[in-house]
């Protein structure tokens, strides 16, 4: 048995709206998942998987529609070239509130500009919720949108990771070109 935890308030939406997301979930992963809203568990029996891939999957759906992730969103992660990765604030902060709004806000910018340049120049899906910042991403764009992430948590200027995204995606484009 595999087991997740994500926060109870998102149970709601591994269910779905009369159980919608859950089924969908199973039917693709042909897996039946078990979930504990009182605890905020899901678990299930990766045995059931066909493919040994699936389970990790499943898993990664699920750990992305805890971390604030639509359900539709959390679903390209079925695809073959696409990945999670969730950075935990706390990592770059320590366990100071004040901090952790301060650097959450960073990552959003104004408005959601910061956000949304992030997705736009490398193709990315970022959530932010709680004390972390999740990523979703094709292979090859991930390392660029995980940089950017990291610099900007770590402290840098959104001018000084603008300039690097948009330099990097240059080079990726360019390298795409080349094949």
């Amino acid at each position: 048995m595999r087991y997740i935890r994500i926060p109870r308030e998102r149970i709601g939406v591994v269910i779905g709206k009369e159980g919608e997301t859950k089924k969908t979930i199973e039917k693709i992963s042909q897996v039946h998942l078990e979930i504990d809203s009182e605890e905020g568990d899901v678990s299930f029996n990766e045995q059931e998987a066909k493919d040994p891939l699936v389970p990790l999957k499943v898993e990664d759906v699920i750990r992305a529609i805890g971390r604030g992730f639509s359900p539709e969103h959390a679903f390209r992660l079925f695809g073959e070239e696409t990945e999670l990765f969730i950075f935990d604030i706390y990592d770059y902060v320590g366990k100071k509130e004040s901090h952790l709004i301060r650097v959450k806000a960073r990552v959003i910018g104004r408005e959601g500009k910061t956000k949304r340049v992030i997705e736009g120049l490398t193709g990315a899906l970022l959530s932010v919720y709680g004390h972390t910042v999740a990523v979703i991403a094709d292979f090859e764009s991930m390392d660029i949108a995980k940089k950017a992430i990291d610099m900007l948590l770590a402290g840098s200027e959104h001018p000084t990771v603008y300039r690097y995204l948009e330099r990097e995606m240059k080079r990726y484009h360019l390298s795409r070109r080349g094949r």
